[in-house]
């Protein structure tokens, strides 16, 4: 996927902010935060995903997550980020950063499935858009964990791969191959 010259300054401009505010010392699985954040949007980049989810994928924790409560900017300062990342990769951050899992994760694929935002206990029906992006990133997140953490694939992986079958509508080919791939039963040897 090509990009044009403001996708690559917005690169280097997420990457400036992550180091400032400390992503690069932050320990997470396999190594460092920003060390999983660029993994992520790498796997985002491999299943062609357009520069703004891209961008997000690498800023996905800068206001924390259900999952990963340490944030490297409070709401607060959303501004700062959308000047870096720009106003739709930002949004997708946010929207993730937002999602209480436990509620929305089920309901994600349909179209009357309700989202809560957890910052604001709000409770809403999410644009297709962002139902796939948000899926689309989770995918990316969680597919990083379990390459990196043999323990967290044995213990998640087939709830994971449940969860993205459900999600088929939402998520890519290159997605739903690269989970098959990562998450499913090994394939027996081809007897020759």
């Amino acid at each position: 996927m090509g990009s044009n010259p403001d996708d690559s300054a917005a690169f280097a401009a997420a990457h400036a902010l992550l180091i400032r505010q400390g992503a690069d010392t932050l320990p997470h699985p396999g190594g460092t935060l920003l060390a999983h954040l660029t993994r992520v949007e790498s796997r985002l980049a491999g299943w062609n995903a357009r520069p703004a989810l891209r961008l997000a994928g690498l800023c996905h924790a800068f206001y924390g997550t259900d999952g990963f409560a340490e944030s490297l900017l409070p709401l607060e300062r959303r501004a700062e980020l959308a000047a870096a990342i720009g106003a739709e990769a930002e949004e997708i951050v946010h929207f993730y950063a937002s999602c209480d899992r436990e509620f929305s994760h089920a309901g994600l694929p349909h179209a009357d499935g309700p989202f809560r935002d957890r910052f604001t206990d709000r409770t809403f029906l999410p644009t297709a858009r962002q139902r796939a992006d948000f899926a689309e990133l989770t995918a990316a997140n969680e597919l990083d964990l379990a390459a990196v953490n043999t323990e967290f694939r044995e213990r998640w992986g087939g709830p994971l791969l449940r969860l993205f079958t459900t999600w088929r509508p939402l998520l890519s080919e290159a997605a739903l191959a690269d989970a098959r791939g990562l998450l499913g039963p090994p394939t027996p040897p081809r007897r020759g």
